[in-house]
């Protein structure tokens, strides 16, 4: 497999001179399995994972929506192949929404916020609800396959967290989920023994509980921190954690010390930036 970070940050867009290492995108994380395509999430990063698909195309991708909130949707209406016949899209979110995927998806595309409708899309597109616990499997060629397991994390509105296995090596994708007084024994479930932890760390201890940053306490907001998510690894023996998912209030300088203050609990750890790639 191969893992490509297309955007990194959470909540806003953070573009400027202050975010030039680690990228100011949000949430976008492409695996290649074989020759299967899979898209983590589809914020402002997919609109440069379009770009780069465009030399593609004909293509076939697979989207996987932790969930709906504007930063893991927004790139979506910038995705250039969803506009091109002969492409087919098969996108999947949990079926824990107040809408279904595609009428969210349609919402935000829809008069007086966006131009262009969705339906004005060119290519196929398919839409798929999942269920907790369900297991996928993609086909990646040769006659091999994809396992894709799904488990709910801790977030207003509800999000869901994935895992892909292939071919003996796995990753998780854990993004928008806050750590509880003891370690969520559903994610360490879905975590387990994986060979790439990536996971919500967009707060340090003291910024969560209010004595730094602003805004004060983010109790309850829906996210964690980098030293949950290095207990999170421990407990789940993953082999490498990523950080992601960085506060648009942290600069690149920030996310760097995030990073080191990581290491130093799990040292096989590392901050997401644009364009980091992970061959397994």
């Amino acid at each position: 497999m191969r893992i490509k970070f297309w955007g990194v940050r959470g909540s806003i867009p953070t573009p400027g001179p202050e975010t030039v290492h680690f990228g100011g995108n949000t949430s976008c994380v492409e695996v290649r399995a074989g020759k299967a395509l899979l898209i983590f999430d589809g914020g402002t990063g997919l609109r440069l994972l379009g770009k780069e698909l465009v030399r593609q195309m004909p293509i076939e991708a697979h989207i996987f929506f932790s969930h709906v909130h504007w930063d893991h949707i927004q790139g979506f209406p910038f995705f250039d192949p969803a506009f091109v016949p002969g492409n087919k899209i098969h996108l999947y979110g949990g079926n824990n929404v107040s809408r279904t995927l595609e009428e969210t998806l349609a919402g935000q595309m829809d008069h007086p916020s966006f131009p262009v409708h969705l339906t004005d899309m060119g290519a196929k597109m398919t839409f798929n609800d999942l269920f907790e616990d369900q297991d996928l499997e993609l086909d990646t060629g040769g006659g091999a396959k994809a396992k894709i397991s799904t488990g709910r994390g801790n977030h207003p509105n509800g999000v869901w967290a994935y895992r892909v296995d292939h071919e003996g090596h796995s990753v998780v994708y854990a993004t928008d989920t806050e750590h509880y007084a003891v370690v969520d024994p559903r994610l360490v479930k879905l975590a387990k023994d994986t060979d790439v932890l990536i996971y919500d760390s967009q707060y340090t201890p003291e910024e969560y509980a209010g004595t730094a940053g602003t805004g004060g306490s983010k109790v309850g907001w829906g996210h964690s921190t980098f030293e949950a998510a290095a207990v999170l690894a421990k407990v789940a023996g993953a082999k490498k954690l990523v950080l992601f998912h960085h506060d648009p209030m942290q600069s690149d300088d920030a996310v760097r010390e995030k990073e080191k203050r990581a290491k130093a609990a799990f040292p096989n750890a590392i901050a997401a930036f644009e364009g980091l790639t992970i061959e397994l």
